[in-house]
Formats: C-alpha cells, structure tokens, sequence
C-alpha cells in the first residue's frame, strides 16, 4: 500500500539539502532524487522549491557550486557543502531532533 506523500514543513528542505550534500558532492536533481529515495519515496522536491532552496544555501555561504559533466554527458552544476555548511547542518539537526522529541512527548500523552 502506498503511503501519499508529505508536505515539508517550513525550513525543513535546507535541512534535507545540507544532510543530502553532506554524503558527497552531487548536482540538483540528484540532491533531489536521494532526498525521495532515502525517504522511501515519502518525500518528493519539485524543481521549483529546490533550485531556489540551493540558491540561497549558496548566497549563505553553506554550499558552493561549480560546472561539471553529469553521469549522462550534460553541463551540470554540482553542489557541495562549506565548512559553514557543516557547522549549520550541525546546529540544525541538533535543533530538529530536539523538536522531533518535543512534538513527540506532546504527541503521547494521553
């Protein structure tokens, strides 16, 4: 049975982004792709969320681009993560999991 896909919450795509990018340098579909095929196709970025999201992440200091050769031979600009990506993807996922936890105490109680 399949399970509809979810909505990401506000500010949580740069999060996804920065942990996707944190296993390797990759171009934007492919960032986009391994976000949908580690969340078991529960997660889907459209292109019109995404490029903006990489936009900003890179007017932010926390990746950087440069041109290269996809797998299928096209001009493809790869993304990768900054020392400063490192640091926040640090700091945003110690925030996540606090919220996970919080929501998830509210969550059981019965």
């Amino acid at each position: 049975m399949s399970h509809p896909r979810l909505d990401l919450p506000q500010g949580t795509l740069d999060l996804l982004i920065l942990k996707a990018l944190s296993l390797g340098s990759q171009h934007g579909w492919a960032v986009s792709d391994r976000i949908r095929q580690i969340s078991r196709e529960t997660l889907s970025v459209p292109q019109g969320s995404l490029y903006p999201s990489l936009h900003r992440l890179e007017r932010r200091g926390w990746i950087k681009a440069k041109w290269g050769t996809s797998e299928n031979n096209r001009r493809a600009k790869y993304y990768e993560l900054t020392a400063r990506g490192r640091a926040q993807l640090a700091t945003e996922a110690h925030a996540w999991q606090r919220l996970v936890a919080a929501v998830g105490l509210i969550m059981e109680t019965t």
